[in-house]
């Protein structure tokens, strides 16, 4: 009797994706201001529309805040409404 080696599949493992945290919250974090438009563009898409929080990772309230910042930058001329 010969002795075969039987090869098994390969075991496939779920992929495990990390969550990301909130950029905003921790020690070092930027705190969310209106009149820092470079900080809120990182939040803005480039057709000028708020990115979700599921994208970018901001926490509920965080995301709140932000777009409320973001709404008052348009508002005030600081950011434009939509880039064409």
């Amino acid at each position: 009797m010969s002795t075969l080696s039987i090869s098994r599949p390969a075991v496939r493992r779920p992929f495990m994706r990390r969550r990301k945290s909130c950029p905003f919250s921790g020690k070092n974090a930027p705190k969310i201001d209106y009149k820092d438009v470079k900080l809120l563009q990182r939040f803005v898409s480039e057709r000028g529309k708020i990115v979700p929080s599921r994208i970018t990772a901001v926490s509920a309230k965080k995301q709140r805040d932000l777009s409320k910042a973001i709404k008052r930058a348009r508002f005030l001329a600081l950011m434009p409404y939509l880039l064409s």
